[in-house]
């Protein structure tokens, strides 16, 4: 992770200091280079987020390399797919630890526990950290969600920033009168305390009135054999408010086609999840800390099919 990244300069570094062990840093991500040095270094741990991990297991020399020394992998900073997971345990043989956190909370906000079973780690985020509160809301009404129900998570901690440097207006935005910070991410928490991420609050697709969260989808379209990775876009439509678009990285030397992705999205998902749109892609556009550039993506796609008329749309 880049050092200028909370999970770089904080989860990486001073995590080796406090433990004592050796630290290899790579001066831009390589999955190849990574990969080369897992197997000479014997390393044990490492932490990335989920478009680093998809191309390591997709880059075409993977099986030549030998990883049986990574016992470890912690990944976040984005809605992390189970099947990633499923993928690291079963082609790596290594645990996984997803945590969710942000620079403005100094890292970590909730973590599962290495005592907790597969599943937990796998598919939540675990609960929250010591001495962290959490709170779930719905971004419309500020009421408190209900068990289940999906809303925005808010935390409350010492740990928490004390504000934006001489930006006191996004400051206001960001932590509120009663010192909750507003994470921007959809969560739900579940009867047992465990935590999901859903999604963000401006990437959740309305349409005809009816919520989409684009990590579900994202998930189910990469349980697709042939399917390397996967990125969910809403895009303005002048009737149904806001209609899904599917943007598919194929794995190496498959191929797929439109029709064959709306079939396999219609024979297992709401109908209102299905995309409208599907395009392919060879790469996706990247943050330095590895996140996709949705917003980059959104103005492309916009630009392409032609919708700067519903895009411009005034509305209530």
């Amino acid at each position: 992770m880049p050092l200028f990244h909370i999970a770089g300069s904080l989860g990486a570094t001073i995590y080796a200091c406090y433990l004592g062990c050796t630290l290899i840093p790579l001066i831009y991500f390589d999955p190849l280079k990574q990969l080369e040095l897992f197997e000479k270094e014997r390393g044990t741990f490492t932490f990335a987020v989920p478009t680093m991990l998809v191309a390591m297991l997709n880059h075409p020399r993977f099986s030549e390399f030998t990883l049986a020394d990574l016992k470890l992998v912690i990944t976040g900073a984005t809605p992390v797919p189970v099947v990633l997971m499923e993928q690291i345990k079963e082609r790596i043989g290594a645990d996984c630890n997803i945590v969710f956190g942000m620079t403005e909370t100094t890292g970590a906000v909730t973590q599962s526990f290495n005592t907790d079973n597969f599943e937990l780690k796998s598919a939540t985020v675990g609960l929250p950290m010591p001495h962290t509160s959490i709170k779930i809301i719905d971004p419309g009404s500020g009421d408190v969600a209900k068990i289940g129900q999906s809303g925005e998570l808010l935390s409350h901690a010492f740990s928490n920033m004390k504000g934006y440097y001489n930006m006191p207006e996004k400051t206001a935005e960001t932590i509120d009168e009663d010192g909750w910070l507003h994470s921007g991410d959809l969560a739900v928490m579940h009867e047992n305390g465990y935590i999901n991420i859903v999604g963000r609050v401006k990437d959740m697709i309305i349409r005809g009135g009816e919520n989409i969260y684009p990590a579900e989808i994202e998930s189910f379209l990469m349980r697709h054999p042939k399917v390397a990775e996967a990125q969910i876009i809403g895009l303005p439509d002048t009737f149904m408010g806001e209609e899904v678009c599917a943007l598919i990285r194929h794995k190496a030397g498959e191929q797929l086609t439109e029709d064959e992705v709306i079939e396999y999205c219609k024979a297992s998902i709401g109908r209102h999840k299905v995309p409208k749109f599907v395009r392919f892609v060879e790469a996706f556009p990247l943050t330095p800390s590895g996140k996709v550039k949705k917003f980059e993506l959104r103005e492309q796609l916009i630009r392409e099919l032609g919708l700067e008329e519903a895009s411009g749309m005034k509305t209530a």
